[in-house]
């Protein structure tokens, strides 16, 4: 009996220890690439998800780098808007490419910066108009996009990746999907050849998961890559040829005074001033020019041929 009371008090005893045992460790946790946290948490204090006043004029941005990243490049930016043109701007976040085309057409947001695929959609859905195309840094109105692989891979040809993981940034992007996969059916890949592929969201994303070894290679923005590659944090396997470049759009429902004001003072935008010392980081780093709806028409085509407009 007093056995049986000793053996019972023991299995308490260690039930106990090992509540508080595990109650003090770390527990360790699986970040998901593609399930973001929660925006707020990602935002400088005074940016909010929603912003925010009645009388301001709503500027969105699809999603490039880190939510965090992306407001700290824009909130100068607005701020010269407002100086320029004397209205209020403010910042409405959006996680998700599509949302800020909806939001652009539906005139919850008056002006925001959409790479070609998401302006050609807008347009075509919406009639949102082009108020400026970005600069590079030769002063061009064009970008190009990079598929890259970890420093240490194997990998040493665009070719190689048959068989491979590959991680494209949002499905209507621009230098993270369109023009990657346009490079990858260059080299003679499809999709289906391709052992994985995913939509990590953002270009960021897609750096981080090739970078983790997540994935074998990924497509992001040239900026981005020469940057990464430059620290030493990846390898560039190719970069395309020029496309047109992201632009500054406007919502239908602005009144022409105030398309006006803007485009003006977009035009006279000096990117070179200390006070915009991370607007490098964009795909604008000289500024913009006059909107070149021309230059779009193969990025219509691929638009049509990756099944974007559904």
């Amino acid at each position: 009996m007093l056995m049986k009371v000793l053996h019972k008090l023991l299995l308490i005893f260690l039930v106990i220890f090992l509540f508080f045992s595990c109650g003090e460790r770390e527990v360790p946790k699986r970040v998901s690439l593609t399930k973001r946290a929660s925006v707020n948490e990602n935002l400088p204090k005074g940016v909010e998800y929603n912003s925010l006043k009645d009388n301001s004029l709503k500027f969105g941005f699809d999603l490039r780098l880190e939510p965090k990243e992306d407001v700290r490049i824009y909130l100068p930016f607005l701020q010269y808007l407002e100086e320029a043109t004397g209205y209020k701007f403010a910042i409405r976040f959006t996680e998700k490419y599509e949302d800020t085309v909806e939001n652009l057409g539906k005139g919850l947001i008056h002006f925001a910066a959409l790479g070609p695929v998401n302006y050609v959609l807008a347009k075509k859905k919406y009639e949102v108009g082009c108020l400026v195309m970005g600069l590079n840094v030769y002063g061009k109105p064009e970008y190009r996009a990079a598929i890259i692989t970890r420093i240490d891979s194997p990998i040493k040809d665009i070719k190689d990746l048959k068989g491979k993981t590959f991680a494209f940034g949002d499905k209507y992007s621009t230098q993270g999907h369109l023009i990657p996969r346009k490079m990858l059916e260059e080299a003679g890949i499809s999709l289906k050849d391709l052992s994985m592929y995913v939509f990590t969201g953002s270009h960021a994303n897609t750096a981080r998961a090739v970078i983790n070894g997540r994935y074998e290679a990924g497509g992001i923005q040239d900026q981005l890559a020469l940057r990464l590659q430059a620290e030493g944090k990846i390898r560039i396997l190719a970069l395309s040829q020029p496309y047109p470049s992201s632009m500054i759009c406007y919502s239908k429902k602005i009144e022409p005074s105030i398309v006006s004001s803007v485009r003006k003072a977009l035009l006279t935008f000096n990117p070179k001033d200390p006070k915009f010392r991370e607007w490098n980081k964009t795909e604008m780093p000289m500024g913009f020019t006059e909107c070149r709806e021309d230059l779009l028409k193969e990025i219509e085509t691929l638009v049509e041929r990756y099944g974007l407009f559904k």
